[in-house]
């Protein structure tokens, strides 16, 4: 793989690092705004009214840490010599122009959102559920922590995304760091607890098809449907979207309207 460093462990031990780094930035901000700083005086409304207990966070980040231990160990199998030859991972970003350098990075994200809805799906499955799935749903009520909290069977699936990008598009290490990072974003986003878009973002012709933190948590909640990971057409398309979305959505979002008229009032 190109990175800043050229021994494979040495990448392993950035890579890790790098993971940390990301969920504590991410993740860490977030609870640390939304369950700490802001916990009474939020400017948003909850999704679910409880929160998670502190032996659920501590579940989350334990196998957070186990999850970026198998994501590190990419570089393992990408440099192995009879394997790196095949990867279509580049480093001189002039070799395929910079319009494909920046068309690209859109097309990663929809290849990880059908990866991840049909593996997620097919994870969902009762005879698999237990063996990759059931520890990241012991979060009913996620909170950031949750947002890489797998059990290893599951974090070697979610690192999959990694060699289908490797052996399919031609990727720069760019793509790869920036695709990381938003990627943590907006699985924080999902696991926050709260929603930041606003009322009718669920309904408007364009931005119904991207996925909401309320989408992801009602996943979460009922262990059925909303399968997707940025967007919402897989769902769609495939009837799995949970059918009491749009009402949660309309719910959460009026409550966040009010209670910043509240906050708004008492200011004045």
């Amino acid at each position: 793989m190109l990175l800043p460093v050229t021994d494979t462990w040495g990448q392993v031990l950035f890579i890790f690092i790098v993971s940390i780094l990301r969920y504590l930035v991410f993740g860490g901000t977030a609870f640390l705004l939304f369950y700490v700083i802001w916990r009474h005086k939020s400017l948003f409304a909850k999704i679910q009214k409880r929160w998670p207990s502190r032996a659920d966070y501590a579940r989350e980040v334990f196998y957070s840490l186990l999850t970026f231990c198998i994501f590190a160990m990419t570089p393992v199998v990408l440099n192995e010599p009879h394997i790196k030859p095949h990867t279509t991972i580049y480093r001189d970003i002039k070799q395929h122009g910079m319009l494909y350098f920046w068309l690209v990075f859109p097309a990663l994200l929809v290849i990880h959102d059908a990866y991840f809805y049909w593996a997620h799906r097919l994870m969902h499955h009762p005879r698999l559920f237990s063996f990759f799935h059931v520890v990241h749903h012991k979060s009913t009520n996620p909170s950031p922590w949750a947002s890489f909290a797998f059990q290893p069977t599951e974090a070697v699936i979610e690192s999959g995304i990694i060699y289908v990008f490797a052996f399919t598009l031609p990727v720069h290490f760019i793509h790869i760091f920036s695709f990381l990072v938003f990627m943590t974003i907006y699985n924080v986003y999902g696991h926050l607890g709260f929603e930041l878009f606003p009322r009718g973002f669920n309904r408007h012709w364009f931005f119904k098809w991207f996925n909401t933190s309320v989408n992801h948590n009602m996943h979460h909640q009922y262990f059925k449907g909303n399968y997707g990971l940025y967007f919402t057409w897989w769902d769609r398309l495939m009837n799995t979207l949970h059918k009491d979305y749009d009402e949660r959505f309309e719910t959460v979002t009026t409550e966040t309207k009010e209670i910043r008229k509240i906050n708004h009032q008492h200011a004045s």
